[in-house]
């Protein structure tokens, strides 16, 4: 039985909905998301960026014989002898994809190109800028050429038999290269986790409105489709819903009933959450729930997360996991980065460990207080040494959208950490992937 998220929180060393650690985030959302368990059989090229369903086993070798790993001539590298030149004489030429027929004896070599098989008794490729040849000789140089070399062995990639690719592994271009060379033209992959989104709030403007005092164009809808589209789920955009208990409501019934989960931007902040927690919970249903947090942290302190259904009682009909991001632009983005995009490939059975977070020098002070953790949008460059230095943005403000367009990472100072000063190592998230 899917636990509620009481049962959750009371799995979590000092949880505290008021001042939350980020790190107990994730433990949190590690518990509250499940995987999907919809399996599909899709094409190659469809296999892109989904995650992989069952292990993929090899039914060949890779490669399925020896072969030149090189342009060259192929010999016998018994001959070679420490100190002294080796000369053979040319007995044909190997083609890629069409296998010498006849055979080669000592003394003898065999013109060979790169990925052609090798035949039998020859076990050494002599790379043609290597070698003197004439119309049917070819002379080796003396210390040039070791026994082996450019030669490529049958199963030197894969064996026949062995796993090729693991369940939950995130398909990359590598991994479809790989599928394409075992032959095998169907996937089994995970079915893509449907996500809703909206953004809430009055003053909020949809484009192609006039401007009116006191409001805004909606910018965090564009941001959310964009991490979603890179992250690859199936996207439901529901526009912008007023700050009205009826129109909310609609809301998340629609996209409780469509999809595995809902993001939603603004209207978790307090003074703002009053109705909307009575709305969310009387649509959380017997194993649902929503909690409102304040993290720890900097951007993005006000966040919702839980489960609701998609029936007007709350209960029966589908459950969806429910992200409430704050409303500033970077707040939204960031907290996606920290915990909605972990939680969302968790969702889609992807194994793969996260992305390990780099050391970078800080090129300046950075003011930081001890007892939250802070992502301040950085410019992370490589210094002449090879090392990697980290800059800020400049204000980090978690309206000032523009910061993030210029960053390439976040610079990620953990929850204990105290002031950084100029040449100090710090943790940085680079964006490549996600933004």
């Amino acid at each position: 039985m899917t636990p509620t998220i009481e049962q959750i929180a009371a799995q979590l060393q000092g949880y505290d909905p008021q001042s939350l650690r980020a790190d107990t985030v994730l433990q949190f959302l590690d518990k509250l998301v499940q995987p999907v368990d919809e399996m599909e059989q899709v094409s190659v090229f469809d296999a892109f960026e989904r995650v992989l369903a069952q292990d993929i086993v090899s039914p060949i070798s890779v490669p399925p014989h020896d072969n030149s790993a090189m342009d060259g001539f192929a010999f016998d590298g018994g001959a070679l002898q420490a100190g002294q030149r080796l000369s053979l004489k040319v007995v044909g030429t190997a083609l890629a994809g069409e296998p010498w027929q006849g055979s080669v004896g000592p003394g003898q070599a065999l013109k060979i190109m790169t990925g052609a098989v090798m035949p039998a008794g020859l076990d050494t490729v002599a790379p043609q800028e290597l070698v003197q040849a004439t119309a049917d000789t070819v002379t080796i140089a003396a210390g040039v050429l070791a026994r082996g070399d450019n030669r490529r062995k049958l199963g030197e990639d894969l064996m026949q038999g062995q796993p090729a690719l693991r369940q939950g592994e995130r398909l990359g271009p590598a991994a479809l290269g790989l599928i394409a060379s075992l032959g095998i033209a169907q996937v089994p992959v995970w079915r893509r986790p449907t996500v809703a989104f909206f953004s809430t709030g009055n003053e909020i403007l949809s484009l192609g409105q006039a401007p009116r005092p006191g409001a805004v164009y909606d910018s965090n809808r564009y941001t959310v489709f964009g991490m979603l589209q890179r992250l690859g789920v199936q996207v439901i955009d529901m526009g912008v819903v007023p700050d009205e208990p009826a129109a909310l409501e609609q809301a998340f019934l629609q996209a409780g009933a469509r999809a595995d989960a809902i993001i939603t931007s603004g209207g978790v902040s307090v003074g703002e959450a009053d109705y909307t927690k009575a709305m969310m919970r009387k649509l959380a249903g017997a194993s649902g729930g929503v909690a409102f947090w304040r993290i720890a942290m900097r951007p993005g302190r006000p966040m919702a997360v839980g489960r609701i259904n998609g029936a007007a009682d709350g209960a029966g009909g589908r459950s969806a996991v429910l992200f409430g991001l704050p409303g500033n632009p970077v707040a939204v983005m960031v907290t996606f980065l920290a915990f909605v995009r972990p939680a969302l490939l968790r969702m889609m059975g992807c194994k793969a460990a996260p992305a390990p977070l780099l050391r970078a020098h800080s090129l300046e002070p950075i003011r930081k207080k001890a007892g939250r953790t802070e992502y301040q949008r950085g410019i992370v460059s490589s210094a002449p040494d090879g090392s990697l230095r980290v800059c800020t943005t400049g204000n980090q403000g978690s309206g000032v959208l523009r910061s993030m367009v210029q960053a390439n990472g976040l610079i990620v100072l953990g929850h204990d950490q105290g002031n950084v000063a100029t040449g100090d190592e710090v943790d940085v998230m680079m964006f490549d992937g996600a933004l």
